[in-house]
């Protein structure tokens, strides 16, 4: 069994050693290469034992005769006639891996036509496979010549580009053609239009496909080796420098290898747009008068008509288009008077029947030229727009005129006033509407400048706009606008005030109808100024200021009364009071607070609420207060009184104002002066006690009132009588914020303030480290009226000395008594347990007898 178990396996290794045999490859030839090329073969060895990295020979035999080229571990293997070429490295051998090497040429040479053999040296266990391989390589001369003709340096957007390149090459079996047209422009890369070959194939850039098939860009084969590619409808992105590229391909291993590859300028081709030539101007009369006709010309010029097709439209101020016509020579307007044609090539017309004022404004043309690209898809080559003309329309002077009058002019507050306003030549006006607006004008009281409002219009639909200041009076039935007649409309005041009084004027505009059914206004007059007063007959009216109850000084209190004095005061008139205040003389008045005629308080320039004060004491007399006066508030006060009167019952209506006569505010101020002074509850303390020290201010002079004083408190504490060294315990500072020192001991301290100037000092759970000197400072802030604290200096007040006592018996005698009490306490308790111990433990209570056994002779002992 053990003589045929070893025939089946020796068997089995020797068909395993043929299938597992080393295995030299090359690539399969023949190969075809071009002289001057550099070139390339590849060899590569599998499936063997031995070492990892493999060497390699090469040889090339031409017929019968073999030479040696190179080798990769023997660097005498070259032949002398390639010894040259290998020292120059154009003849090299390189390692791609372990098991991979590839021989190069740099430059390939006609000679250099051969059969090469690659061989590995074996480095297996057994012979098996093979240990080399062939391939056959032939190298041609460079036939391959490019002609490339120039196109045409400059071409028109829409116009046809075409690119010759001629291309010539010698026949050779296994060797084919291609040619590529590519355009470089100045920021991108070289990219590829088209390629004809290898083959009967055509590849086309990815920018360009939808072009090519679109039948923008056709290719064309002439006899002789002459290629044409043409691009139709050339654009501006078409500008650029165009290269024609000849390449040499063979068939390896299934797929394409190229051998040889030339390049040539053709030459840079400029793509002149449209928008350059594109030219848009208007020509016609501008200058028109209502219902006359409107002619408008666009001439539209560019270099090439040919290729060009053009939308124009009619726009009126840049926005609103008029009439447009497309490149189907439809026309589109918006209006029924309007009419828009061709009259020529690059000329089209606009006209218009009957202009009225709001056809006045800019008119422009718009030209969007278009160009078309194959299978007739259009594209916008350009657009422009003329220069807008101006286009102004003169309104037909219908010559009429306005005029005011007064025909009810109240003579008392409260009277009646009405004013007409009359349009003359009112038959000119055929298809015209009319409006009216009324205007007030008086001078500011204050400034003395006229200042115009408007009372309300009468629009030319007939609707009544009131505005915003007469909306009140207007709604209530108190002012009211009307028209009469066509040409006739009032304004009448049912209730006038003196506030009425002034200068009123009406505006009237004749409004025309649109081509849209609008209203345009057409002319506009107005009047002259018709003056309205109030007569004041019999009417006085006088205001007295007086003082009540002077102020002496700072933080006291002002008085003073207002008294009117009248002979004409209606029983339901309303009185209001305005207090006003100057610094001094010819210094611009400050108002401070006032009083309605509904007796509502106000403060008008003032902020001090609280100490103001301002109510009507009698039927005709007002008074006003100031409660805790300051610098700030001296000066010359005056009553400005108003006497109103109700409109309508519920709102008030001012007849007239006088002002009162001048009183004064004067006081002598003397800067106060603080005093401060320290006490303690006592001057001994014993420890674990509290100790309470007060410090007192005072102030002398002007004192201000107590919202605008504080005071910042200090404390601090000297632990020796005399030491100048005195350590800060505690603070408060004036918004009542405290801050304390760090402390070693036990002890605490507070702060709190007891009355509006007077503050204490806590030191609670007293310890030795807490006697010595105390004393304590302050710094007075004081508020001036406008809310600005100032600092006035520290003051300090005497020193107090606080003892701490330390009894000594006191603070022993409990000690000594609980020690002597547990001391007797032990010696009794251990006393009574020796006697117990003694009694019940070391007593014997068994007898023992005497012997009665004589002593033993000595003898026998």
């Amino acid at each position: 069994m053990g003589a045929p178990l070893l025939l089946l396996l020796l068997t089995f290794c020797s068909f395993s050693g043929l299938s597992w045999g080393r295995k030299v490859s090359v690539p399969e030839g023949p190969l075809v290469r071009v002289e001057g090329q550099e070139l390339s073969l590849r060899c590569e060895v599998s499936d063997y034992e031995g070492p990892q990295e493999q060497d390699f020979e090469w040889k090339a035999a031409h017929g019968s005769d073999s030479i040696s080229v190179i080798s990769t571990f023997d660097s005498s293997f070259s032949d002398p006639s390639l010894t040259e070429r290998v020292l120059s490295k154009d003849v090299s051998l390189h390692r791609l891996g372990d098991s991979t090497v590839e021989l190069r040429i740099k430059e390939a040479r006609v000679t250099d036509s051969a059969t090469y053999t690659c061989s590995t040296p074996s480095t297996d266990s057994t012979i098996s496979g093979n240990y080399d391989a062939s391939v056959q390589l032939k190298v041609i001369h460079d036939s391959l010549v490019l002609a490339p003709e120039a196109p045409v340096s400059s071409v028109r957007e829409g116009r046809s580009l075409s690119l010759r390149c001629s291309v010539s090459h010698d026949f050779t079996e296994g060797k084919y053609l291609s040619v590529t047209w590519s355009i470089k422009k100045e920021t991108s890369t070289e990219e590829d239009l088209v390629t004809f070959g290898p083959g009967v194939g055509i590849t086309v850039g990815g920018n360009f496909t939808q072009r090519y098939a679109d039948g923008g860009m056709h290719l064309h084969s002439d006899t002789g080796g002459s290629y044409s590619l043409v691009l139709s409808g050339a654009v501006p992105a078409d500008q650029g420098m165009y290269v024609c590229t000849g390449r040499e391909w063979t068939r390896e291993q299934g797929g394409w290898n190229r051998i040889q590859e030339k390049a040539a300028v053709m030459g840079q081709v400029v793509v002149v747009p449209t928008a350059e030539s594109l030219a848009v101007h208007i020509l016609g009369s501008t200058t028109l008068t209502t219902g006359d006709t409107l002619n408008l010309t666009c001439w539209v010029s560019a270099d090439d008509h040919a290729v060009l097709s053009l939308e124009v439209s009619w726009l009126f101020n840049a926005t609103q288009v008029l009439a447009h016509v497309g490149r189907d020579g439809v026309v589109a307007k918006n209006s029924n008077v309007l009419s828009m044609s061709q009259v020529g090539e690059g000329v089209f017309s606009l006209e218009m029947d009957g202009v009225e004022p709001s056809d006045m404004g800019l008119y422009s043309c718009r030209v969007r030229a278009m160009v078309q690209r194959s299978k007739g898809n259009w594209y916008l080559a350009a657009e422009k727009t003329s220069t807008p003309v101006q286009v102004s329309i003169t309104p037909k002077d219908l010559a009429f005129s306005v005029t005011l009058d007064s025909p009810v002019v109240a003579q008392y507050v409260g009277d009646q006033t009405e004013l007409v306003c009359q349009v003359t030549n009112i038959s000119l006006l055929r298809c015209e509407r009319l409006s009216v607006s009324w205007f007030y004008s008086a001078a500011n009281a204050s400034t003395g400048q006229m200042s115009t409002d408007i009372i309300a219009s009468l629009n030319e639909n007939g609707s009544l706009v009131p505005s915003e200041k007469y909306m009140s009076r207007i709604e209530r039935g108190l002012v009211m606008v009307t028209r009469l007649e066509q040409g006739t409309f009032k304004l009448r005041l049912l209730r006038t005030a003196n506030t009425d009084a002034g200068d009123y004027s009406c505006r009237v505009a004749t409004w025309a109808p649109t081509h849209h059914g609008l209203w345009i206004k057409s002319s506009e007059h107005q009047t002259q100024a018709l003056k309205v007063s109030l007569p004041s007959k019999g009417l006085s009216l006088s205001v007295v200021a007086r003082t009540t109850r002077p102020a002496t000084s700072c933080g006291s209190t002002f008085e003073m009364t207002c008294q009117v004095k009248s002979k004409v005061l209606q029983a339901d008139a309303g009185l209001s009071v305005l207090i006003s205040v100057q610094e001094g003389v010819g210094t611009p008045s400050r108002r401070l607070a006032s009083l309605g005629p509904d007796l509502v308080f106000k403060l008008e320039e003032s902020s001090q609420q609280d100490r103001l004060s301002l109510v009507k004491i009698g039927k005709e007399e007002f008074r006003f207060r100031i409660q805790g006066v300051q610098l700030t508030d001296r000066g010359f006060y005056s009553c400005e009184v108003g006497v109103w009167s109700r409109q309508d019952g519920n709102d008030w209506s001012e007849g007239m104002k006088r002002d009162s006569n001048k009183v004064q505010l004067s006081f002598e101020y003397t800067k106060p002066s603080f005093e401060i002074s320290i006490v303690s509850d006592t001057s001994n303390v014993y420890p674990w006690e509290t100790v309470k020290m007060e410090c007192t201010l005072s102030v002398s002079g002007t004192s201000p009132s107590i919202d605008d004083l504080a005071y910042d408190i200090h404390w601090y504490q000297g632990r020796f009588s005399g030491s100048g060294s005195l350590a800060l315990l505690a603070s408060m500072d004036r918004w009542g914020m405290v801050k304390k020192s760090r402390r070693n001991d036990s002890s605490d301290c507070s702060l709190e303030r007891l009355k509006d100037h007077k503050f204490a000092l806590n030191i609670h759970g007293t310890q030795d480290s807490d006697g010595g000197e105390y004393y304590c400072s302050a710094t007075p802030w004081i508020r001036s009226n406008t809310g600005v604290w100032s600092r006035e200096p520290d003051i300090i007040s005497k020193k107090i000395f606080i003892n701490v006592k330390f009894a000594l018996w006191d603070s022993m005698k409990l000690p000594l008594m609980y020690g002597m009490c547990a001391s007797l306490s032990v010696g009794l308790f251990s006393l009574i347990l020796g006697l117990i111990c003694a009694q019940c433990c070391c007593r014997n209570t068994t007898h023992t007898p005497r012997t009665r056994i004589k002593l033993m002779d000595l003898e026998v002992d």
